[in-house]
């Protein structure tokens, strides 16, 4: 696993995670990666796996003459030029780093320090560094130093000089702005100094144009000098500005100038990554840390395949068995614990600390956690394990962000060691809310004690009322299921999926039926009933995705509809009528808002209706068995399905009774339109904008009133008129 070849950035991400993962189940160390080149004093890799106990040593080593290979790795250190250094960046993870002590600039003439480098290639060395658990090595790390020496200018200064910036009222900060290559001559820049009097003779007449010798930005479109553009506007001989070219934002006081200290250059080291920081606020699914930023753990299953050392995650409740084939007496966690060890202080979420209070048990019975695999030997060979650990019950008690207190329930007992033998253990983690369990919400994951909207994905939450000691009722909850085809299909060995809401789902089972429980309708009816009704047992569905089981208005009553067939039929010798074949759940839901830019759904009603069906004996065509042998059976379909319905958010102002009663002007209800007549004048028209129809209508009714008054009935009346 150490020597896989990981060559793209996505397969070295693998490969990390893959070595991470076999290194933390088996145990063991390694390096990641297993081979290095130092082209710099500095380099780093990362020590895989339980690093306690784990000493490292860092060596010189050279190929063999005759194999060309190096050797095994050695436990046993040298003096070299290197300085080794590990930091814990994880819980089984820790960064290794070689540091080279020397300098390496290139030594000078008649320089006797034996510090720097006499050859430009100043290191050429290979490196093993060896993890070790006493003398014994479990793995290497080979590093092929590579480094050249640095080159320093001749006339650089030393590393604390001071440079004086001028001040810029009297010496411009970039005194030739087009001086763009170092020690070379820009062409047609004639203030750079690095031209000589021949470059300039090329293109003295061609010189860039403004300040020092080249602006780089062209002059505005308002200044006059630019009156001969093309496309001038005609208001540009009376508005554009008159200034000379050198009255630009380069020249004039910037800011005063001031002794800097310089900074030293760019180095080979790589910068130093912090460890993650860990957060404290628990919210749902957040790994609990204990007083030293470390996860708590307890065995759990990944996989399908237990983990000793597995985080427990806030309000996630669990419990599992874990199968451990035993030879010997075990003596180290969790299969062999001490109470001291589990009394740990663990971060309550608020700055605090809890320590877990540890209960013992005595097992009455171990014998029905123990399987023998080679049958049972004789009581003299037997020998007998003490205080083995058989089950760690934790008990987590929660108020909103926080945990309150922390109680295991250690159970031991002695088990007989017979051969070979099969120890079964269990772990199980429990989160109580005062009186009740915790159960997993649906709601926004982060904000878990306010009442948010179901999350598109997440199982609705059903409900049944129990009534307490107390006389006081609280609402269970249930689960609200559909069929799940597996396995051969038939209804009796089906299980069940949970309704996630958003989400529109089909599935069904098989029911075996014969030609004599087809004699038997009331009983098929009961039997075809009962296995619809299992599905949905809860009589309450929650408004939201965090309901609370001790506010009624959080929940909603779960309405059930028979759908009767309108043809009344009778049952005969080969057919039953009203099965309940189909099993229909309708969910009506509406948004409410949002948190943080989640639309929230709520749950508005919920309905159940079961459709009915006729079971008839078809013995045309086919195989004929069923109807001859009453015994013989045949499959017939049992569906279930669910479908959610959005309500539409009406934004609009409610209606008055005078607008749903009169409907003379309603165009929706009405054949006659009346305010269509005026078409142009009214909104109905939404062929631009109301405001330049209206004005158009208007210069309409202008034209219409001039011509009245400027035609033939106003000319009679004026020829009348003269005529008196």
């Amino acid at each position: 696993m150490a020597d896989v070849l990981c060559v793209s950035p996505s397969l070295q991400v693998l490969c990390v995670l893959m070595l991470f993962t076999w290194a933390h189940t088996q145990n063991v160390v390694v390096f990641q990666p297993s081979y290095l080149t130092a082209p710099g004093p500095v380099v780093s890799a990362l020590l895989l796996g339980n690093t306690s106990g784990v000493s490292l040593s860092v060596r010189t080593v050279s190929p063999s003459n005759t194999t060309g290979s190096i050797g095994p790795p050695s436990c046993a250190a040298e003096v070299t030029q290197w300085v080794l250094t590990r930091e814990q960046v994880g819980k089984t993870v820790e960064r290794v780093q070689l540091s080279l002590e020397r300098s390496l600039h290139l030594c000078g003439e008649n320089e006797t320090d034996p510090d720097c480098c006499s050859n430009p290639l100043c290191v050429l060395e290979t490196l093993q560094v060896s993890a070790c658990v006493g003398d014994t090595p479990q793995a290497s790390l080979l590093i092929q130093a590579k480094i050249h020496a640095l080159l320093v200018p001749a006339n650089a200064g030393p590393a604390d000089n001071k440079t004086t910036i001028p001040n810029p009222v009297y010496q411009p900060l970039g005194p030739c702005p087009c001086d763009l290559t170092f020690r070379a001559c820009d062409v047609r820049c004639c203030c750079d100094k690095d031209c000589s009097n021949e470059d300039l003779t090329l293109f003295a007449s061609h010189c860039l144009p403004g300040p020092f010798g080249g602006q780089v930005s062209p002059p505005p479109d308002y200044q006059c000098s630019v009156q001969s553009a093309e496309n001038t506007p005609d208001w540009f001989p009376f508005l554009c500005v008159h200034s000379p070219p050198k009255n630009n934002p380069f020249l004039g006081l910037f800011y005063r100038g001031n002794v800097v200290k310089s900074k030293p250059g760019p180095t080979f080291q790589r910068p130093m990554l912090s460890a993650p920081a860990l957060v404290n606020v628990y919210v749902e699914g957040s790994p609990i840390l204990t007083l030293n930023d470390q996860y708590l753990t307890i065995p759990q299953k990944v996989f399908g395949q237990c983990v000793n050392n597995a985080p427990v995650a806030f309000l996630k409740n669990f419990q599992v068995e874990c199968v451990t084939p035993l030879h010997t007496c075990p003596t180290e966690p969790p299969l062999q614990t001490l109470p001291e060890d589990l009394r740990i202080p663990v971060k309550n979420g608020e700055g605090g600390d809890v320590i877990v209070e540890v209960t013992d048990e005595v097992a009455i019975d171990p014998s029905q956690s123990i399987s023998n695999t080679n049958g049972a030997a004789s009581s003299a060979e037997s020998l007998m394990c003490e205080n083995v650990t058989l089950a760690l019950d934790y008990q987590f008690f929660w108020k909103e962000n926080s945990i309150t207190n922390i109680t295991l329930t250690r159970t031991v007992g002695a088990v007989p060691l017979n051969g070979s033998v099969v120890l079964t253990t269990r772990y199980s983690a429990v989160f109580i809310n005062g009186d009740f369990m915790s159960e997993p919400n649906s709601g926004n994951p982060v904000l878990i004690f306010s009442m948010t909207g179901y999350q598109v994905g997440r199982p609705v939450i059903g409900g049944f009322m129990d009534i307490l000691d107390n006389n006081t009722g609280s609402i269970q909850r249930t689960s609200i299921n559909l069929w799940k085809s597996v396995s051969d299909g038939l209804c009796f060995t089906n299980e069940k999926k949970p309704v996630l809401f958003g989400e529109n789902s089909t599935s069904g089972c098989l029911l075996p039926v014969s030609r004599q429980n087809l004699t038997q309708c009331d009983l098929l009816r009961e039997t075809v009933a009962s296995l619809q009704a299992a599905l949905t047992t809860a009589t309450y569905v929650a408004r939201s995705g965090n309901p609370d089981p001790l506010t009624v208005t959080d929940w909603i009553d779960i309405s059930f509809v028979m759908l009767n067939s309108s043809a009344t039929v009778e049952d005969s010798t080969n057919s039953c009528y009203g099965i309940q074949s189909h099993q229909h759940i309708h969910v009506w839901s509406l948004i409410t808002g949002t948190v943080e830019g989640r639309p929230q759904r709520e749950i508005r009603a919920l309905q159940v209706s079961y459709s009915m069906s006729t079971w008839s004996l078809d013995c045309v065509g086919g195989d004929d068995s069923p109807c001859v042998d009453p015994q013989e059976t045949w499959l017939l379909p049992i569906t279930s399905s669910v479908t959610f319905t959005d309500i539409p958010v009406n934004t609009e102002p409610p209606k008055t009774s005078f607008q749903i009663n009169f409907t003379e002007y309603d165009c929706n209800r009405n054949d006659v339109c009346w305010p269509e007549l005026a078409f142009p004048f009214t909104r109905y028209y939404t062929g631009e904008p109301y405001s330049q129809s209206l004005a158009k209508g208007l210069i309409l009714v202008f034209f219409f009133v001039a011509a009245s008054i400027l035609g033939t009935p106003w000319r009679q009346v004026r020829q009348a008129w003269n005529t008196l």
